[in-house]
């Protein structure tokens, strides 16, 4: 006795050859008008996956003009350019217990037309879905301070990610990108109070190493003042000068500043 599936296989063969004598029959007596059913057209960026029976007929076909048989033939278009999904706003219990609203946007595109028809049933929509949870899973792992200051480091994380798994599907994930991070009310007016706190904080600080280092000048130039009586009633009557702008008044010495000179060294 013979191999069963052997005998199986053979008669499918026998069959299909009769199907595709039958179809190029019936397209040989329409034509020309069989041309109008037989003719495909495929743009540059399309790709179309022909069955024939119910089994992948070679590789993608296009961009171009190519032929199919009506009877047998199936064809499916795929689009091969850069989708872009818009994730929406995802719930997120970050690592430190806090509540927060993130979305993103992913940009994928089909890498490989017959393996994205035959392993998945719908790699746009599995894509979409992979994306969610892995946004949520992935930033779960995360703090608060991490999700708001890496945000570069998790979007490429994120993509490594996702290209992995989608790769089996014949989708390839070009680029994901974290658009918003919601706070709730109450963290946002906590984080803040906390930053005025830091900067008002930050000012008194400043202002005390100012006047730290005027301090110090001043000291340096009365010693280098004291030392000279010249330049110390040069000094005074610059002061003078400033006030008299200031003011628009007009001032009396009632003693020379020569005696009054004499008097300190006395």
């Amino acid at each position: 006795m013979g191999n069963p599936k052997r005998a199986e296989d053979e008669s499918l063969g026998v069959c299909e050859c009769i199907l595709l004598g039958l179809s190029v029959f019936l397209i040989i007596i329409t034509f020309p008008f069989s041309l109008c059913v037989c003719m495909r057209v495929v743009t540059e960026y399309e790709r179309a996956v022909i069955f024939r029976l119910g089994r992948v007929r070679g590789g993608a076909k296009g961009p171009g003009l190519f032929f199919i048989f009506p009877c047998t033939d199936n064809i499916l278009k795929l689009d091969l350019r850069v989708m872009t999904y818009d994730v929406p706003p995802q719930e997120i219990l970050t690592k430190d217990s806090v509540t927060v609203a993130v979305d993103a946007v992913c940009y994928y595109r089909i890498s490989d037309p017959v393996l994205s028809v035959n392993a998945v049933e719908n790699p746009h929509k599995s894509t979409q879905l992979l994306a969610q949870t892995t946004l949520r899973n992935h930033l779960g792992l995360r703090t608060l301070a991490e999700i708001l200051s890496e945000r570069d480091e998790i979007a490429h994380n994120l993509q490594s990610t996702l290209d992995e798994a989608t790769d089996p599907w014949g989708v390839k994930v070009e680029r994901v990108e974290l658009k918003d991070v919601r706070l709730p009310v109450q963290l946002q007016r906590a984080m803040a109070a906390e930053a005025e706190a830091s900067r008002e904080a930050k000012a008194k600080v400043i202002a005390a190493e100012g006047e730290q280092r005027a301090s110090k000048a001043l000291k340096e130039a009365a010693d280098v003042m004291s030392t000279s009586g010249t330049a110390l009633q040069l000094r005074y009557l610059q002061t003078l000068n400033n006030v008299a702008a200031e003011k628009n008044s007009t001032i009396i010495f009632p003693l020379p500043i020569d005696m009054l000179s004499g008097m300190m060294n006395k």
